[in-house]
């Protein structure tokens, strides 16, 4: 197999391979789940000490 054709079939692949994964992250059945960890740093709890902070 010529290098050249090897580098074509690859770059071919890893481009499906980044399409797959953007159609996957822009999928509404993985909206869900971005929109809860898109929300975590908001969800703290009162009891937990902070940084820099004292009880």
């Amino acid at each position: 197999m010529e290098l050249n054709l090897l580098r074509s079939i690859i770059t071919v692949v890893f481009f499906v391979l980044f399409v797959a994964i953007v159609i996957w992250a822009y999928s509404d059945r993985s909206k869900a789940a971005f929109d809860q960890a898109a929300r975590l740093p908001f969800d703290e709890d009162d009891d937990k000490i902070g940084f820099g902070e004292r009880k």
